[in-house]
């Protein structure tokens, strides 16, 4: 899990669900791309552990994996094959992948290319394009979700006040998370885009909805997964 506070507030991954495989055959050479969402490197090592055991018999199985918002931990390995030709193409592909554009933004994610070697020889560029097509073919399949960061902000009412101010704040379009009660307040808790923008813009709506009598706290932040706009 992503513990530090990082530049970025958003990112593109893999939505959580099973493992994406996807199959190509270059020169009778079989070359199969699993992809995984992955937040550790333990993780990204499972992937390839896994499928070390899964195709015992393949003659590779080079990986790649970007983890981090800020996209700060790059590996990559050839697992066999010449230096440079696998492991690098395959980081590239996953680094270079615009999930709108202009942005390439996509992390945590372990891609491991298990293959199959079919008796012809592919030269050092052929391998290179083999890699990075398998691992563009199986993102272009990948069901994504954007990854943004939420400051958790709280408005703390009298109980009696509560439920019309969250009414009115819902329909305002905040998103909100749990409610707590005290003994003299409730504390409704607002997810808000954690931008200083978008905190500001929400202070002074609250303050506004309720007539400069209700202050916003900003608290924590949690990662949430939103659907890509």
């Amino acid at each position: 899990m992503h513990d530090q506070e990082s530049q970025a507030t958003s990112y593109t991954t893999l939505a959580a669900g099973p493992d994406v495989r996807h199959e190509l055959e270059i020169k009778r050479s079989r070359f199969i791309t699993v992809l995984r969402r992955s937040d550790s490197e333990e993780s990204a090592r499972d992937l390839v552990a896994g499928l070390r055991r899964e195709f015992h018999d393949a003659r590779h199985h080079c990986s790649a994996f970007i983890l981090g918002p800020d996209r700060s931990i790059q590996r990559s390995h050839d697992d066999g094959e010449p230096s440079g030709t696998a492991g690098i193409p395959m980081l590239e592909a996953l680094l270079k992948r615009e999930t709108a554009p202009g942005v390439a933004d996509l992390s945590d994610v372990s891609a491991v290319v298990v293959r199959y070697f079919g008796g012809i020889l592919l030269g050092a560029g052929g391998l290179v394009r083999a890699y990075s097509e398998s691992v563009s073919s199986a993102v272009e399949l990948a069901p994504l979700v954007q990854r943004r960061r939420w400051r958790i902000c709280g408005a703390s009412v009298p109980h009696a006040a509560a439920g019309r101010l969250e009414n009115d704040l819902r329909a305002a379009g905040f998103a909100m998370a749990e409610t707590s009660y005290g003994a003299q307040e409730t504390v409704l808790r607002l997810a808000i885009p954690d931008t200083p923008a978008d905190i500001a813009a929400a202070s002074e709506r609250l303050l506004s909805l309720t007539g400069g009598k209700v202050a916003l706290a900003p608290g924590g932040t949690e990662w949430i997964d939103v659907p890509l706009c």
